[in-house]
Protein backbone atom coordinates (compact mmCIF):
# COMPACT_ATOMS: atom_id res chain seq x y z
CA UNK A 1 0.00 0.00 0.00
CA UNK A 2 1.50 3.42 -0.81
CA UNK A 3 1.89 6.08 2.02
CA UNK A 4 -1.25 7.79 1.00
CA UNK A 5 -3.31 5.52 1.31
CA UNK A 6 -1.98 3.85 4.79
CA UNK A 7 -4.73 4.32 7.24
CA UNK A 8 -3.30 5.33 10.50
CA UNK A 9 -3.19 3.76 13.41
CA UNK A 10 -5.66 5.71 16.12
CA UNK A 11 -3.75 6.29 19.99
CA UNK A 12 -4.32 4.00 22.50
CA UNK A 13 -6.70 6.78 23.98
CA UNK A 14 -8.17 8.82 21.10
CA UNK A 15 -9.87 11.27 23.62
CA UNK A 16 -8.97 11.60 27.28
CA UNK A 17 -10.64 13.85 29.59
CA UNK A 18 -9.03 14.91 33.11
CA UNK A 19 -10.35 15.53 36.06
CA UNK A 20 -8.12 17.87 37.80
CA UNK A 21 -5.28 18.93 35.78
CA UNK A 22 -2.77 19.37 38.35
CA UNK A 23 0.40 17.50 39.63
CA UNK A 24 -0.86 14.20 39.06
CA UNK A 25 -3.45 14.28 36.16
CA UNK A 26 -1.10 16.76 34.34
CA UNK A 27 1.47 14.53 34.21
CA UNK A 28 -0.80 11.71 33.04
CA UNK A 29 -1.69 13.68 30.33
CA UNK A 30 1.59 14.91 29.64
CA UNK A 31 2.53 10.93 29.52
CA UNK A 32 0.51 9.92 27.02
CA UNK A 33 0.86 12.85 25.21
CA UNK A 34 4.76 12.84 25.09
CA UNK A 35 4.58 8.97 23.73
CA UNK A 36 1.92 9.88 21.03
CA UNK A 37 -0.50 7.64 22.99
CA UNK A 38 -3.12 10.02 23.22
CA UNK A 39 -5.04 12.46 20.65
CA UNK A 40 -7.36 14.62 22.08
CA UNK A 41 -7.04 15.53 25.91
CA UNK A 42 -9.92 17.92 27.56
CA UNK A 43 -9.68 19.75 30.88
CA UNK A 44 -12.44 19.52 33.65
CA UNK A 45 -11.89 21.90 37.00
CA UNK A 46 -12.96 23.97 39.68
CA UNK A 47 -10.59 26.80 38.93
CA UNK A 48 -10.54 28.58 35.97
CA UNK A 49 -7.20 30.03 36.13
CA UNK A 50 -5.73 26.36 36.23
CA UNK A 51 -7.42 25.22 33.13
CA UNK A 52 -6.32 28.24 31.16
CA UNK A 53 -2.87 27.61 32.71
CA UNK A 54 -3.15 23.70 31.57
CA UNK A 55 -4.11 24.92 28.33
CA UNK A 56 -1.26 27.08 27.83
CA UNK A 57 1.37 24.85 28.62
CA UNK A 58 -0.17 22.18 26.54
CA UNK A 59 -1.40 19.95 28.81
CA UNK A 60 -4.44 20.38 27.54
CA UNK A 61 -6.54 20.80 24.05
CA UNK A 62 -9.70 22.32 25.31
CA UNK A 63 -11.65 23.07 28.89
CA UNK A 64 -14.44 21.08 29.21
CA UNK A 65 -17.50 19.89 31.76
CA UNK A 66 -18.20 17.46 33.31
CA UNK A 67 -21.16 16.64 30.17
CA UNK A 68 -18.52 17.29 27.96
CA UNK A 69 -16.50 14.66 29.56
CA UNK A 70 -18.58 12.27 29.73
CA UNK A 71 -20.02 12.15 26.51
CA UNK A 72 -17.05 12.60 24.47
CA UNK A 73 -13.26 10.85 25.90
CA UNK A 74 -12.97 7.26 25.69
CA UNK A 75 -10.97 7.78 29.17
CA UNK A 76 -11.65 9.68 31.76
CA UNK A 77 -8.43 9.94 34.95
CA UNK A 78 -10.33 11.75 38.19
CA UNK A 79 -7.81 13.34 39.49
CA UNK A 80 -9.25 15.42 42.16
CA UNK A 81 -9.24 14.78 46.28
CA UNK A 82 -10.88 11.49 47.18
CA UNK A 83 -13.18 13.00 48.96
CA UNK A 84 -14.90 14.08 45.69
CA UNK A 85 -14.91 11.07 43.85
CA UNK A 86 -18.94 10.29 44.27
CA UNK A 87 -19.85 13.90 43.62
CA UNK A 88 -17.97 13.44 40.27
CA UNK A 89 -19.25 10.39 39.27
CA UNK A 90 -22.53 11.55 40.12
CA UNK A 91 -21.79 14.57 37.68
CA UNK A 92 -21.13 12.11 35.22
CA UNK A 93 -23.15 9.27 34.90
CA UNK A 94 -26.22 10.89 33.46
CA UNK A 95 -24.03 11.93 30.34
CA UNK A 96 -21.77 8.62 30.35
CA UNK A 97 -21.29 6.94 27.08
CA UNK A 98 -21.63 3.12 27.18
CA UNK A 99 -18.14 2.42 26.13
CA UNK A 100 -16.17 5.61 28.07
CA UNK A 101 -13.75 4.11 31.15
CA UNK A 102 -13.01 5.40 33.93
CA UNK A 103 -10.37 5.52 36.44
CA UNK A 104 -9.03 7.25 39.55
CA UNK A 105 -5.74 8.34 41.00
CA UNK A 106 -6.73 8.68 44.63
CA UNK A 107 -4.41 7.37 47.22
CA UNK A 108 -6.99 5.68 49.31
CA UNK A 109 -9.20 2.74 47.59
CA UNK A 110 -11.55 1.23 49.64
CA UNK A 111 -13.75 4.38 50.43
CA UNK A 112 -13.55 5.04 46.82
CA UNK A 113 -14.93 1.89 45.91
CA UNK A 114 -17.93 2.19 47.97
CA UNK A 115 -18.23 5.61 46.70
CA UNK A 116 -18.18 4.32 43.16
CA UNK A 117 -20.82 1.44 43.99
CA UNK A 118 -23.20 4.30 45.67
CA UNK A 119 -22.80 6.55 42.42
CA UNK A 120 -23.29 4.24 39.37
CA UNK A 121 -25.00 1.51 40.79
CA UNK A 122 -25.11 -0.97 37.88
CA UNK A 123 -23.19 0.96 35.82
CA UNK A 124 -20.08 0.13 38.12
CA UNK A 125 -18.13 -1.69 35.21
CA UNK A 126 -16.81 0.97 33.39
CA UNK A 127 -14.99 2.15 36.85
CA UNK A 128 -11.37 0.60 37.42
CA UNK A 129 -9.78 2.08 40.90
CA UNK A 130 -6.35 2.95 40.48
CA UNK A 131 -3.51 4.77 42.57
CA UNK A 132 0.15 5.94 41.05
CA UNK A 133 2.35 5.94 43.30
CA UNK A 134 3.93 8.73 42.34
CA UNK A 135 4.33 12.45 43.18
CA UNK A 136 6.04 15.48 45.08
CA UNK A 137 5.70 18.75 46.73
CA UNK A 138 4.91 20.78 44.23
CA UNK A 139 1.10 21.31 42.48
CA UNK A 140 -1.14 22.84 39.72
CA UNK A 141 -0.79 22.24 36.34
CA UNK A 142 3.12 24.22 36.48
CA UNK A 143 4.46 21.16 38.33
CA UNK A 144 3.14 18.29 35.59
CA UNK A 145 6.21 16.39 34.51
CA UNK A 146 5.71 14.04 31.23
CA UNK A 147 8.18 11.50 33.43
CA UNK A 148 6.77 11.39 36.61
CA UNK A 149 5.43 7.94 36.74
CA UNK A 150 8.58 6.24 34.74
CA UNK A 151 9.50 3.45 36.53
CA UNK A 152 7.56 4.05 39.40
CA UNK A 153 4.57 1.55 40.31
CA UNK A 154 0.98 2.17 39.62
CA UNK A 155 -1.57 -0.11 41.84
CA UNK A 156 -4.79 -1.13 39.96
CA UNK A 157 -7.71 -2.74 42.75
CA UNK A 158 -10.03 -3.71 39.59
CA UNK A 159 -13.60 -4.82 40.69
CA UNK A 160 -15.08 -8.48 40.02
CA UNK A 161 -17.49 -6.23 37.45
CA UNK A 162 -14.53 -5.07 35.75
CA UNK A 163 -14.10 -6.73 31.76
CA UNK A 164 -10.62 -8.13 31.28
CA UNK A 165 -10.48 -5.84 27.84
CA UNK A 166 -11.15 -2.97 29.98
CA UNK A 167 -8.04 -3.82 32.65
CA UNK A 168 -6.14 -4.89 29.99
CA UNK A 169 -6.42 -1.66 27.98
CA UNK A 170 -6.09 0.82 31.22
CA UNK A 171 -2.98 -1.53 32.15
CA UNK A 172 -1.25 -1.01 28.54
CA UNK A 173 -2.31 3.06 29.36
CA UNK A 174 -0.10 3.13 32.46
CA UNK A 175 2.48 1.29 30.75
CA UNK A 176 2.68 3.81 28.15
CA UNK A 177 3.39 6.34 30.59
CA UNK A 178 6.68 3.68 31.75
CA UNK A 179 4.91 2.76 35.07
CA UNK A 180 4.80 -0.70 36.16
CA UNK A 181 1.48 -1.85 37.10
CA UNK A 182 0.39 -3.72 40.04
CA UNK A 183 -2.48 -5.39 41.26
CA UNK A 184 -4.36 -5.82 44.46
CA UNK A 185 -7.40 -5.76 46.96
CA UNK A 186 -8.53 -2.16 47.80
CA UNK A 187 -8.09 -3.29 51.67
CA UNK A 188 -4.57 -4.15 51.27
CA UNK A 189 -3.91 -1.28 49.53
CA UNK A 190 -5.15 0.63 52.07
CA UNK A 191 -3.05 -1.38 54.44
CA UNK A 192 -0.08 -1.24 52.84
CA UNK A 193 -0.27 2.54 52.03
CA UNK A 194 -0.94 3.83 55.52
CA UNK A 195 2.16 2.44 56.24
CA UNK A 196 4.86 3.60 53.73
CA UNK A 197 2.78 6.73 52.06
CA UNK A 198 0.37 8.18 54.76
CA UNK A 199 1.82 7.59 58.10
CA UNK A 200 5.22 9.10 56.80
CA UNK A 201 3.32 12.03 55.63
CA UNK A 202 1.30 12.58 58.98
CA UNK A 203 4.68 12.54 60.70
CA UNK A 204 6.44 14.78 58.61
CA UNK A 205 3.53 17.57 58.75
CA UNK A 206 3.33 17.05 62.48
CA UNK A 207 7.21 17.44 63.09
CA UNK A 208 7.25 20.62 60.22
CA UNK A 209 3.91 21.94 62.77
CA UNK A 210 6.27 21.51 65.86
CA UNK A 211 9.38 23.63 64.40
CA UNK A 212 7.02 25.98 62.59
CA UNK A 213 5.17 26.68 65.63
CA UNK A 214 8.36 26.94 68.11
CA UNK A 215 9.30 29.76 69.98
CA UNK A 216 12.74 30.27 68.23
CA UNK A 217 11.33 28.61 64.33
CA UNK A 218 13.22 31.66 62.86
CA UNK A 219 16.73 30.45 64.23
CA UNK A 220 16.24 26.80 64.19
CA UNK A 221 14.81 27.24 60.11
CA UNK A 222 18.30 29.09 59.55
CA UNK A 223 20.15 26.35 60.70
CA UNK A 224 18.34 23.95 58.58
CA UNK A 225 19.61 21.79 56.39
CA UNK A 226 19.27 18.33 54.03
CA UNK A 227 18.49 16.19 57.11
CA UNK A 228 15.44 18.98 57.67
CA UNK A 229 14.70 19.67 54.28
CA UNK A 230 14.32 15.76 52.91
CA UNK A 231 12.52 15.26 55.92
CA UNK A 232 10.23 17.80 56.09
CA UNK A 233 9.74 18.03 51.86
CA UNK A 234 6.22 15.94 51.70
CA UNK A 235 5.01 18.16 54.41
CA UNK A 236 4.76 20.65 51.76
CA UNK A 237 1.89 18.75 49.64
CA UNK A 238 -2.27 20.06 49.35
CA UNK A 239 -3.54 20.12 52.53
CA UNK A 240 -7.18 19.56 50.96
CA UNK A 241 -5.76 16.20 49.32
CA UNK A 242 -3.96 14.88 52.14
CA UNK A 243 -6.47 15.90 54.65
CA UNK A 244 -8.93 13.18 52.95
CA UNK A 245 -6.93 10.57 52.72
CA UNK A 246 -5.72 10.93 56.46
CA UNK A 247 -9.77 10.44 56.72
CA UNK A 248 -10.47 8.42 54.58
CA UNK A 249 -8.11 5.78 55.33
CA UNK A 250 -8.21 6.60 58.92
CA UNK A 251 -8.26 3.10 60.95
CA UNK A 252 -5.43 2.01 59.30
CA UNK A 253 -3.48 5.17 59.73
CA UNK A 254 -4.38 5.28 63.08
CA UNK A 255 -3.24 1.68 63.43
CA UNK A 256 0.40 2.20 62.07
CA UNK A 257 0.78 5.35 64.03
CA UNK A 258 0.27 3.07 67.24
CA UNK A 259 2.96 1.00 65.92
CA UNK A 260 5.12 3.63 65.11
CA UNK A 261 4.74 5.24 68.89
CA UNK A 262 5.28 1.93 70.27
CA UNK A 263 8.92 2.30 67.91
CA UNK A 264 9.57 5.29 69.29
CA UNK A 265 8.86 4.59 73.18
CA UNK A 266 11.51 1.70 72.43
CA UNK A 267 14.06 3.84 71.52
CA UNK A 268 13.40 6.78 73.56
CA UNK A 269 13.65 4.42 76.38
CA UNK A 270 16.76 3.57 75.47
CA UNK A 271 18.07 7.10 75.39
CA UNK A 272 16.30 7.71 78.72
CA UNK A 273 18.13 4.95 80.46
CA UNK A 274 21.20 5.97 78.63
CA UNK A 275 21.76 2.61 77.39
CA UNK A 276 24.04 2.86 73.92
CA UNK A 277 24.21 -0.43 72.90
CA UNK A 278 20.23 -1.11 72.89
CA UNK A 279 20.31 2.75 71.20
CA UNK A 280 22.94 1.30 69.04
CA UNK A 281 21.19 -1.53 68.18
CA UNK A 282 18.38 0.01 67.04
CA UNK A 283 19.55 2.99 65.00
CA UNK A 284 21.78 0.10 63.13
CA UNK A 285 18.87 -2.33 62.37
CA UNK A 286 16.99 0.82 60.63
CA UNK A 287 19.83 1.99 58.97
CA UNK A 288 20.58 -1.70 57.61
CA UNK A 289 17.20 -1.92 56.46
CA UNK A 290 17.16 1.62 54.67
CA UNK A 291 20.06 0.41 53.10
CA UNK A 292 19.26 -2.80 51.37
CA UNK A 293 15.92 -0.76 50.14
CA UNK A 294 17.82 1.46 49.04
CA UNK A 295 19.93 -0.88 46.82
CA UNK A 296 17.26 -2.49 45.60
CA UNK A 297 14.80 0.19 44.67
CA UNK A 298 17.39 2.75 43.48
CA UNK A 299 16.86 5.09 45.61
Amino acid sequence: MSQAGRVATPPLVPVLAVVGVGLIGGSFAAALRERGAVGRVLGVGRQRGSLMQALKLGLIDEIATLEQAASQADLIMLSAPVGATQSLLEGLLPFLRADTLVTDAGSTKADVVQAARAALGDRIAQFIPGHPVAGAEKAGPEAADPGLYRARKVVLTPLPENRNTDREHLTRVWEACGAQVMVMEPEVHDKVLASVSHVPHFLSSVFMWQVATAADSDLRMALAASGFRDFTRISAGSAEVWRDIFLSNRAAVLSELKEVKDALLRAEQALEDADGPALEKFLERAATARRLWGSRSGM
